[in-house]
C-alpha cells in the first residue's frame, strides 16, 4: 500500500514502538495492568506531564474521550465544546449516549473557542435553573481539528472560567504532541491548565492504545470499575503500556511529532507557490487545510491521496514517517504545469 496524506491514522507503527511490542511478547506477565511495564510507563508519563495524576490505559481515543465525560457527568449535566469537536461530530454520539448529557456546542474559529463564549454559554444555560442542565465540563482539543493550537495564555484563561463556574476542563489530546512541539513548550507547561487529558498514541506512532489522565484526582473516583464497565480494560495491558513507555523514552514522542510538523510546513510552503492553492486556516501543527479547484485536487489525489473536507477545501496530514522526498515529489506534481 502506498503512503498518503489522508490522516496520521493511516501511518504504520514507529519502529521503536514495534520493537517494544516484540520485547513485551516474551514469557508471561501479570494481567490487567499488574505488570512492570505498566508501572514503568506510568513513571515516565508522570515525569513528562509534571504533575501528580492517575493514568488509565484504554484502546482508543473515542473511549478516552467518552469515559472522561462519563467519569464526571450525570444525565442532568452538560458539556460545552466547540462545534468542530470530535466528541460532537465524529464519535457517533458516544459521549452523549454514555452519559445522557446534553452537548452545548459553540461556533469555533479555526477549531478554537474563547473564554467569553464559554462564560456566556454557562450563564445562558444556568439562567433557567432546574429547567435546564448543569454545565459541568468544558472539552477542547489540542491541537484542534483544524490543526491550530491554544496558547498557554488561552488555556489559562479558559481554565480560569472553568474555575469560576465550577466546571472541569477536559482536553482531547489525540495530537497533543504536535501542539507542544509547535508551541515550543513542555507537556508539563501545558498540563498545568488541564483537569482531564485524553493522551494520544496512535496518531504519533503507536499501533493501538491511548491513556486517560486525571489531574483532578476526585474525577477518577471509581474509574477502575468504569473502565471495565466501558469495555476498555485490556487483559494483556502490557501491550499498551510497552508502547506508551517507548513513546516516552528517549524523547520519541518529540521526534515523531517534530517530523510530522516539519513535513506539513514543508508541504504548505511548496503548495502555496501554486496560484490556485490557498490556505483555509493557519498551519501550526501537522494538519494542512487548503482550497483549490476540484480538477487540480483530483489530479493530485492520483499522485498521493488526501482528504476532501468540504467544497474545494481539502485536508492533508503528515505523519511521523512522512519524508522530504514524498513531500517534494507531491509538490512537484502540483507545480509541473506552471
Amino acid at each position: 500500500m502506498e503512503k498518503n496524506f489522508c490522516s496520521d491514522n493511516c501511518s504504520g507503527v514507529s519502529p521503536e514502538i514495534m520493537q517494544a511490542l516484540a520485547e513485551a511478547n516474551q514469557a508471561h506477565a501479570p494481567s490487567y495492568g499488574g505488570d512492570s511495564l505498566t508501572q514503568e510507563a506510568d513513571i515516565l508519563i508522570k515525569a513528562a506531564l509534571g504533575r501528580e495524576c492517575d493514568i488509565y490505559y484504554v484502546y482508543n481515543g473515542t473511549a478516552a474521550n467518552t469515559l472522561a465525560c462519563k467519569s464526571v457527568l450525570r444525565s442532568i449535566d452538560s458539556i460545552i465544546c466547540p462545534d468542530s469537536a470530535h466528541i460532537f461530530t465524529h464519535e457517533v454520539g458516544a459521549p452523549a449516549n454514555a452519559t445522557g448529557s446534553k452537548i452545548i456546542t459553540l461556533p469555533a474559529v479555526h477549531g478554537k473557542i474563547t473564554p467569553e463564549q464559554i462564560r456566556t454559554a454557562y450563564e445562558q444555560e444556568t439562567y433557567w435553573g432546574a429547567h435546564a442542565t448543569r454545565p459541568r465540563l468544558v472539552s477542547i482539543t489540542q491541537s484542534t481539528e483544524w490543526g491550530t493550537f491554544y496558547s498557554l495564555e488561552e488555556l489559562a484563561a479558559i481554565k480560569a472560567v472553568c474555575e469560576e463556574t465550577g466546571m472541569l476542563l477536559h482536553v482531547d489530546g489525540c495530537r497533543v504532541y504536535n501542539a507542544v512541539m509547535a508551541m515550543g513548550c513542555s507537556l508539563a507547561d501545558l498540563c498545568q491548565h488541564i483537569d482531564i487529558l485524553s493522551l494520544g498514541g496512535t496518531k504519533n506512532g503507536l499501533m493501538f492504545g491511548e491513556a486517560l489522565v486525571f489531574f483532578h484526582r476526585e474525577a477518577a473516583d471509581g474509574f477502575l470499575h468504569l473502565r471495565k464497565q466501558g469495555l476498555q480494560l485490556h487483559s494483556k495491558m502490557r501491550f499498551i503500556s510497552a508502547q506508551m513507555k517507548a513513546l516516552f523514552t528517549n524523547d520519541l514522542w518529540q521526534k515523531n511529532a517534530r517530523q510530522a510538523n516539519q513535513m506539513t510546513a514543508r508541504l504548505a510552503e511548496g503548495l502555496l507557490k501554486h496560484p490556485d492553492i490557498n490556505l483555509y486556516c493557519p498551519v501550526q501543527t501537522n494538519q494542512l487545510f487548503v482550497t483549490m479547484p476540484k480538477a487540480l485536487a483530483e489530479k493530485l489525489m492520483a499522485v498521493r491521496a488526501f482528504f476532501p473536507n468540504g467544497p474545494e477545501c481539502y485536508r492533508m496530514v503528515a505523519s511521523f514517517d512522512s519524508t522530504e522526498e514524498e513531500v517534494d515529489s507531491f509538490v512537484a506534481a502540483a507545480l509541473e504545469e506552471l
